[in-house]
């Protein structure tokens, strides 16, 4: 089956409970810091349209466990739906961040060897400049806050950095979250965290 048309575009950030920065980050050839790396990838949908279907104003998690050797597959994973969406707004988010609609999670999903079953909750966003915050009540919260650059005006970057679903300029920041969702239980702080502007396209 072709995939269908589709773009995407938002604020996606993540923690890790690597030092900073995660290795893993740079290349899924580099070793983690820890046995078994954890951590999420929450993304807030700007704008965007699955065919005919807009995705603007949706939130979403993945939470993650890896081996420290992220290139050796085995990754579980759990995603969380923000309710609020319509039954084709939700079908159109799982189908983008599982990989089955192509584009960069395709990618990703190589590695992924257990599927949480996907659940469809409230899911609360805040945006306050530096500071990102996602949380789902009494499962998940989290909150990333850039590091300041040099200047002390702006913010400490990654720039001209490959990466499948993050933008090529990343600010770098310090994060932590609190888990105890379906089995990835986990609790962090002052980790490796980062946050950037996607545009994801297929078609």
């Amino acid at each position: 089956m072709p995939e269908p048309q589709w773009w995407a575009k938002g604020l996606l950030f993540e923690n890790c409970n690597c030092q900073l920065l995660c290795p893993a980050h740079l290349s899924f050839k580099q070793l983690c810091t820890h046995e078994r790396c954890v951590g999420h990838w929450a993304i807030h949908f700007e704008d965007g349209r699955y065919g005919e279907t807009p995705l603007g104003g949706l939130n979403a998690v993945v939470l993650y466990d890896s081996p420290q050797h992220m290139i050796a597959g085995g990754w579980t994973t759990a995603l969380s739906i923000d309710e609020r969406g319509s039954e084709a707004q939700r079908a159109a988010v799982e189908a983008i961040l599982s990989g089955a609609a192509g584009g960069p999670w395709k990618v990703l999903a190589r590695f992924v060897g257990t599927r949480r079953e996907t659940r469809h909750v409230p899911i609360h966003f805040e945006d306050a400049g530096r500071r990102k915050r996602m949380w789902i009540d009494g499962a998940f919260d989290t909150t990333v806050e850039a590091i300041r650059g040099k200047d002390e005006a702006s913010e400490a970057v990654l720039s001209n950095l490959f990466n499948q679903i993050h933008a090529a300029l990343q600010v770098l920041a310090r994060g932590k979250t609190r888990s105890s969702d379906r089995g990835l239980a986990f609790d962090i702080q002052g980790t490796h965290a980062l946050y950037s502007s996607f545009d994801w396209r297929v078609g």
